[in-house]
């Protein structure tokens, strides 16, 4: 990567990882692959001694040390208690060339880059159309939410109300990304969307937040036919309500999701307390994804692996698209702040309103 088009990567060649990795004693065999991630730098690393590392090298100036270092304090609490994650190692500086942070230590600096090291724990994609799947992860889930109640996050971000969304639009205005003819359109939309998001966080009284995962898809879930499931990737752990770890594991129309909630809710629920009211967050929290995920593209814009990956950006074609996707969230989250909860719940199961999907 030309180190004049991305300022905050531009140091971080293979040679200056393996330098940083033998700083801290982890000697590679000479085994490496860089794995898939946008946000940060990663590399898999075959050691001396047997085994698998696994190195993400932070994206500079996302987080702070203080972010980091709570992402790394959760994992390793829920490794502690038995929830199968990648929990980050403790690493020495045995050459003299590490600022470690943290107790333990888990997080060095070298260099102008920061990285820390798990191990290597592989698996496949989970199975959701599988009942069993869907329940073993609900309980799983279920675990990670007990530690994550346990104590609060002081420097995380948060996700319980409108601000992920106004921080996302005012950054989107403040860079010029829509164009000026959709821009009229696409901020109505985005302001209508983020008072009826507010609303509708306000409507449950004593939510309750958590520590969560944060970005609970299917691809940050590896299976194993031994031991089930198992989380990777904890660098978007956040504040919010339990549902945020929820929603992003359905997919399909909404007779399937629905069924698929079900499936998960019953695994859940063996294990801790759901409180159903959060159901009706599902679609302000899909819609705040949406806004943020605008956002993070347009933030991102510099690093020439993004104009690649998403050349569809940027496009007129893809604000109107925005504006109409934006308007069918405010239509799917009308109804839910003027129900009350029995109209989503029954005693079979889940129950949606028609504005789910």
């Amino acid at each position: 990567m030309n180190p004049d088009l991305d300022r905050s990567f531009g140091s971080l060649t293979p040679e200056f990882m393996l330098d940083a990795l033998d700083a801290a004693g982890l000697y590679g065999d000479g085994r490496m692959l860089q794995l898939n991630s946008y946000e940060n730098r990663v590399l898999q690393l075959h050691l001396e001694d047997g085994r698998i590392a696994v190195a993400k090298f932070y994206r500079p100036g996302r987080w702070s040390d203080a972010q980091i270092l709570e992402e790394h304090q959760f994992a390793r609490e829920l490794a502690e208690a038995e929830v199968p994650v990648a929990a980050p190692w403790a690493l020495q500086d045995i050459k003299g060339q590490l600022h470690l942070a943290g107790t333990p230590a888990t997080l060095a600096h070298f260099g102008d880059q920061r990285f820390a090291v798990t191990p290597r724990q592989g698996g496949r994609a989970p199975e959701l159309e599988d009942p069993e799947v869907l329940r073993w992860i609900g309980r799983l889930l279920a675990r990670l939410h007990t530690v994550g109640r346990q104590r609060p996050f002081e420097h995380r971000l948060r996700w319980a109300g409108a601000e992920p969304g106004r921080m996302a639009r005012d950054l989107l205005v403040a860079l010029d990304c829509v164009p000026i003819e959709v821009f009229p359109a696409w901020d109505a939309v985005v302001q209508a969307c983020l008072s009826r998001i507010q609303h509708i966080f306000d409507s449950i009284p004593e939510l309750k937040v958590l520590r969560l995962h944060g970005d609970c898809h299917p691809g940050n879930i590896l299976w194993t036919p031994d031991h089930g499931p198992h989380f990777v990737d904890l660098d978007d752990a956040v504040t919010g309500p339990a549902v945020q770890d929820l929603w992003m594991l359905l997919s399909g129309d909404e007779v399937a999701a629905r069924q698929q909630l079900s499936w998960v809710l019953d695994g859940y629920e063996t294990v801790a307390e759901f409180d159903r009211r959060e159901l009706r967050l599902i679609e302000p929290l899909r819609t705040l994804r949406m806004i943020h995920h605008s956002a993070w593209l347009a933030k991102r814009w510099n690093d020439p692996a993004f104009p690649l990956a998403f050349p569809w950006f940027g496009t007129s074609n893809y604000w109107h698209d925005q504006v109409a996707k934006l308007g069918e969230q405010l239509e799917a989250m009308t109804p839910k702040d003027e129900r009350p909860v029995d109209d989503f719940l029954d005693e079979g199961g889940v129950q949606f309103d028609e504005g789910f999907r």
